[in-house]
Formats: C-alpha cells, sequence, structure tokens
C-alpha cells in the first residue's frame, strides 16, 4: 500500500513538472485592460476561510496574482509582491495571491514553507483564472480602487522596481 501511494506521489511530481516544462517561456509584459472586457467577478476563500469579494475589496487598488507552487517563476517573484503589498499597506493595496488548482495543503504547506504572508485564496478547478483570461503563470492583474481591471502583467517579473511603481500608482487614479 505505502508503496503505490509514493509511486502516485512521484507520478504527480513528474507530471507536474512535465507541466511546468511545457508551458512557454513568457517574457514580462505589462498590457492594458481589454477596454470594454469586465473582470469577472471575484469571490474566492482564502486559507483562513475568509471570503473575497469583489465589493468587499471596493475603495482599494487591487492585485491579483495567479500562481501555482510548480511554477518556478511564480516562486521566485512571490517576495517581491510581498515587499510591494507591505510598502503601501493593506488599507491601499490589497495583492490576493491566488493560487491554481493546487489543494489546500499544498498552498499552505507553500505558504509555511517560503513565510509568504500574502493572503491565499484558493481557486481549485481553476475557473477563475480562466474567466480572467489567464493563459501563463505568474499573471497579475491590476484593480483600481474603483474595481476596474486596468493592466495585465504576464510572466515574471520584479515588483520592487521603478517600473512597478509606476504602474501600481496607475491604480490609485
Amino acid at each position: 500500500m505505502q508503496v503505490a501511494h509514493t509511486r502516485r506521489t512521484y507520478l504527480r511530481a513528474a507530471l507536474s513538472w512535465a507541466a511546468c516544462a511545457a508551458l512557454p517561456a513568457v517574457a514580462a509584459e505589462f498590457t492594458p485592460w481589454p477596454a470594454k472586457q469586465p473582470l469577472a467577478p471575484l469571490d474566492l476563500v482564502d486559507l483562513d476561510g475568509r471570503h473575497w469579494t469583489s465589493a468587499g475589496l471596493r475603495g482599494r487598488a487591487v492585485l491579483l496574482n495567479f500562481w501555482a507552487s510548480w511554477c518556478e517563476p511564480c516562486r521566485a517573484e512571490m517576495p517581491t509582491l510581498q515587499q510591494l503589498g507591505e510598502f503601501y499597506g493593506d488599507k491601499q493595496l490589497v495583492v490576493l495571491a491566488i493560487n491554481f488548482k493546487e489543494s489546500r495543503l499544498t498552498a499552505a504547506g507553500f505558504a509555511r514553507r517560503t513565510g509568504m504572508a500574502l493572503p491565499i485564496v484558493l481557486d481549485a478547478e481553476g475557473k477563475f483564472a480562466a474567466q480572467c483570461g489567464v493563459r501563463a503563470f505568474p499573471t497579475t492583474i491590476g484593480l483600481s480602487a474603483g474595481g476596474v481591471a486596468r493592466w495585465r502583467m504576464r510572466g515574471e517579473f520584479d515588483w520592487s522596481t521603478a517600473q512597478a511603481g509606476r504602474q501600481v500608482e496607475l491604480l490609485f487614479q
């Protein structure tokens, strides 16, 4: 019984690696959000059981960061995303780490191992990511304080740069 469990564990790890390796390398790219395309309404639950909704985030700029623990570029950019959230504070800017299709246990284990303090919400079936047009990881969508999507960032990005600051400042206007 234990041998079968171990084999399944290794198989899952191999498939995850293969899926990640099959994804195209994405250069960091900011693009404006399509003018007349509304963002899908957010209604997800975080690791602590808290509901996060579009209406509940109004009045603050928001970064929706889609990631997975198997995605190396996602893991690489996470520390600067966390620093960005700490710099602005959650009264001004909310950075939501939206975990893509992983279990609560996997996402919580990643947070524990890395010391990640961002709110981690679960998109267990990937429906919200699909509704938002996410096709590469990581992808971050910037929302204004009024809840309007302003831009999309595809690929790994250093969120501690001046360019990142300019993009975030656009969300406060």
